[in-house]
C-alpha cells in the first residue's frame, strides 16, 4: 500500500462562493493532497470523534483507519463493508455486502448483525448508511451484482430506502427509486438526503417526530454516490469529483479529483475541516473553510 503526500493542483468547474463566508469552501492556499493510493476500490469514509476516519476497500474486504496522516488495516475480513457511519456509542455501522446485512462493530472489533433480511427476504444490498441523532439509522438498499455473490438477482423488485428504530424495528419508508445510493442527514436530525444515481436526482426529505422521512421533494437534478453535509448545510456529492450545493440547492463549489470515479467523501480532523475524499484506488485531503457536522 503506497502512502504519500504528492500535493496536486485544485481545479475549479467555476468561481463560485460560500454563502456564510464568501469565500471558496477551499481553504486559501490549498491543495488537493494524494493520501494514499493502490487499492482496488475505495468507498465509505467517516470520521470518529477525534477525527479519525475509518474507510473500506470493498474489494480486498478490508476497512481501513487513516490517523495522523498513516493507514492501517483496521479489519479484515470486513463483510465486504461498503457506507459506513458511527452511532451515539462509537460503534461503526456497516453496510456488509457480502451477505446483505447490516452490522454494528463495536469497539472489540466484535460484530453484531443489525439486519440479516427483510420480511423473510435477502435485501438486495446495503449500500450507504447515516445514523441520526435519536439513533434511528437510515440506510439504502440498491442491486448491484458482486463477483462474489451465489445468487444472479435480486429477491426483492424495490431498491429502497429503509430505517431501524433503536428498538429494532425494520421498515421500508421508501421504494420509489431506480437504483439509490449515498445517504447523509443534517446535524440537528431534521432533513434527509437521499441520491437516486440510476435517475440523476438527489431528493430531500422532512424527518418526522416519529423518525419517518416525509414531504419527498427533488433537491437537485444530479445523481451521485456518497454524501457529506458541513454545518451551513451545504452538500457535497461524490461522482465526478466533488460538487457543492447550498441547501437552496445553489451549486456553489466544484472540486475536481483526478481519478476514474469519486465514490465518497466526509469532514476528517481534529476540526474537522479536511475533507477526506476516496476516489478509486486513492484516497486524497483537502482543508476548507467550514466544517463538518459532529
Amino acid at each position: 500500500m503506497k502512502l504519500s503526500c504528492i500535493v496536486l493542483p485544485l481545479l475549479f468547474a467555476g468561481c463560485f462562493c460560500c454563502e456564510v463566508c464568501s469565500q471558496s469552501i477551499v481553504a486559501k492556499g490549498a491543495s488537493l493532497q494524494e493520501a494514499g493510493s493502490g487499492f482496488a476500490f475505495t468507498e465509505g469514509p467517516v470520521s470518529n470523534k477525534k477525527g479519525e476516519v475509518y474507510f473500506t476497500d470493498q474489494p480486498n474486504n478490508r476497512i481501513w483507519k487513516y490517523a495522523d496522516g498513516k493507514l492501517s488495516v483496521y479489519m479484515e475480513p470486513a463483510g465486504r463493508a461498503n457506507g459506513m457511519f458511527f452511532d451515539r456509542a462509537g460503534n461503526l455501522i456497516a453496510c456488509a455486502d457480502e451477505h446483505s446485512e447490516l452490522w454494528q462493530i463495536k469497539k472489540d472489533k466484535s460484530v453484531q448483525k443489525l439486519v440479516v433480511n427483510y420480511k423473510d427476504s435477502t435485501l438486495n444490498g446495503p449500500n450507504d448508511v447515516w445514523v441520526a441523532p435519536s439513533g434511528v439509522i437510515y440506510f439504502t438498499d440498491p442491486y448491484y451484482q458482486r463477483d462474489y455473490w451465489t445468487r444472479q438477482n435480486p429477491e426483492m423488485k424495490i431498491k429502497g430506502l429503509y430505517m431501524l428504530t433503536p428498538g429494532g424495528a425494520l421498515l421500508q419508508v421508501d421504494g420509489d427509486f431506480k437504483q439509490p445510493n449515498g445517504i447523509i442527514g443534517t446535524g440537528d436530525g431534521k432533513t434527509l438526503y437521499v441520491a437516486d444515481i440510476g435517475d440523476s436526482k438527489i431528493y430531500r426529505y422532512t424527518i418526522g417526530k416519529d423518525g419517518i422521512p416525509v414531504d419527498k421533494t427533488m433537491f437537485v437534478p444530479e445523481g451521485c454516490d456518497g454524501m457529506t453535509v458541513d454545518v451551513q448545510g451545504n452538500i457535497y456529492l461524490a461522482g465526478n469529483g466533488v460538487t457543492v450545493y447550498n441547501k437552496e440547492g445553489n451549486k456553489i463549489d466544484h472540486i475536481d479529483v483526478p481519478a476514474k470515479w469519486t465514490s465518497n467523501v466526509c469532514f476528517s480532523g481534529k476540526k474537522r475541516n479536511i475533507l477526506f475524499i476516496t476516489a478509486s484506488e486513492k484516497i486524497f485531503t483537502i482543508q476548507t473553510n467550514t466544517k463538518g457536522v459532529k
